[in-house]
């Protein structure tokens, strides 16, 4: 034991500074820097009253941790001084001891109910999830996350921006890489937001470190989750269950609003849906469908089919020169619509509008090698909708 003493003694020292470094000199992130600080030791206090009763809990258990390691350790290499065998010291010679056995069993429970009655009030504050200011229906999808504000008739997709430029090393990677979207979820500060989680496909795990939430989004299920944000700005987290070769590529980012720039916001998009339901009428030029059709492929058909169209030899097919993009348009448009089963081609339908269903299929049918030369109009995707 006496020839351990000088490693174990160096282990006491290495973790406790460890410990007191954890609990007293690692702040949470930056305020300009949203998710945590990179390389910091201690997990993020956060901005909402789930992250923060997580946080004193956390800080709690490890200051007992401490508090413990110090004393029995501390008793240890007393003994091991005080009564090693230089000195003369004989071990002594007994079995079973009253006032020990009480000992070490009423001060572990003590010590546990201390822990057990704030770890349980924090439960109870995660999982308050009634009477919301605002229900948000959350949905995971591969590899991207669906946003729908219950009540308000407003839904839409956020995609990671970064290019696929960036993400192959082709161009230099850019300040917010992998950490960008088309669209963030925005909410408004000082309202009770519940998050009703739920997956389409495949399991997601929908993660925000400064909200305190993390929930896994399983088709068929529910799961609910809350926050209340008093500081408006971007919070950052991402998806956290493996769930594909996207995986890294579905990052979640929100904007939380001061509650009048929320309420213009939502103004705006209500009547940005209404223009946009009033154009799947329209007669798109094919220069029209041909630029809306490019950002729609760059978002949503790129990562797998790949920028120039040839996609992945033995897992992703080509849509440059493609029987089925360059056969009837029915066909092509019912891939997007119901998806291929058994296959990583999922349905398109509640992803995108009639408008970029039919831009996407257009640019599809007029780009690389391929020259349909006809034209599909977003009525061609909704007759066909109706039609099944």
């Amino acid at each position: 034991m006496l020839k351990r003493a000088p490693a174990l003694f160096s282990s006491l020292i290495a973790t406790t500074t460890l410990m007191f470094y954890n609990g007293v000199f690692a702040k949470a992130g930056d305020d300009s820097e949203v998710g945590g600080g990179l390389g910091q030791l201690n997990m993020p206090q956060g901005v909402t009253d789930v992250s923060e009763a997580a946080f004193e809990v956390h800080m709690l258990m490890m200051w007992i941790c401490t508090v413990i390691g110090v004393i029995v350790f501390g008793f240890m290499f007393y003994v091991m001084y005080a009564h090693r065998k230089s000195r003369g010291v004989e071990a002594a010679n007994f079995h079973e001891h009253l006032g020990v056995e009480i000992a070490w069993t009423v001060v572990p429970a003590l010590i546990l109910i201390g822990m057990a009655i704030p770890a349980t009030s924090a439960l109870l504050k995660v999982y308050d999830t009634d009477n919301p200011d605002i229900d948000i229906k959350v949905t995971g999808y591969q590899w991207k996350w669906q946003y729908e504000h219950l009540g308000a008739g407003i839904k839409y997709m956020s995609e990671m921006r970064t290019s696929q430029d960036e993400i192959w090393g082709r161009e230099p990677k850019g300040e917010h890489y992998l950490r960008e979207v088309t669209q963030p979820l925005v909410i408004p500060a000082n309202k009770k937001v519940r998050f009703l989680i739920t997956g389409n496909d495949v399991i997601h795990s929908w993660w925000v470190p400064d909200f305190g939430v993390k929930r896994d989004a399983v088709p068929g299920l529910f799961t609910a989750a809350w926050a209340r944000v008093e500081k408006p700005g971007l919070y950052v987290g991402e998806c956290t269950e493996l769930c594909g070769k996207g995986h890294a590529f579905m990052p979640v980012v929100v904007e939380v609003k001061e509650e009048a720039d929320y309420n213009i916001w939502l103004t705006e998009k209500k009547e940005e849906a209404a223009v946009y339901a009033s154009t799947i009428g329209k007669q798109w030029s094919h220069a029209e469908l041909m630029e809306k059709g490019e950002k729609v492929y760059q978002i949503s058909c790129a990562g797998c089919h790949q920028p120039s169209g040839d996609g992945i030899a033995g897992v992703f097919p080509a849509v440059n020169g493609s029987a089925i993009v360059n056969g009837p348009a029915d066909g092509h448009i019912g891939i997007l619509i119901n998806g291929v089963a058994g296959s990583a081609m999922q349905s398109f339908a509640d992803q995108l509008s009639e408008v970029d269903i039919a831009a996407v299929i257009h640019y599809k049918r007029h780009s690389w090698g391929n020259n349909v030369g006809d034209l599909i109009q977003p009525a061609d995707v909704l007759n066909f909708k109706n039609a099944q």
